[in-house]
């Protein structure tokens, strides 16, 4: 098992209540996946460095947790096919 660390940036036009569920199917593909949440840190609503797809705030969502090595692939996936999903990067931590 290995700790990883992933943030993902949801489009501003999205309510509270579809980030809140989103960042739930998150949580539970990585507990579904055999994974642990260790923590769940909402940064809510932050300009972006630069415009992508002329939007230039989003919703941040910082996720800690652990999991094999084969977890992150299909997170990757679910975040490539989720609407509202803007960016994502999935980093494993290093001791």
């Amino acid at each position: 098992m290995r700790k990883y660390e992933t943030i993902f940036v949801m489009h501003p036009s999205l309510d509270a209540e579809a980030n809140k569920a989103a960042v739930e199917k998150f949580k539970g593909v990585i507990e579904n996946g055999g994974g642990t949440v260790d923590n769940v840190d909402d940064w809510g609503k932050r300009k972006l460095a630069y415009e992508i797809k002329k939007v230039n705030e989003g919703y941040y969502t910082l996720i800690n947790f652990t999991a094999g090595p084969e977890l992150p692939k299909e997170l990757d996936r679910i975040f490539r096919i989720t609407d509202g999903v803007i960016r994502h990067i999935i980093v494993k931590e290093e001791k």
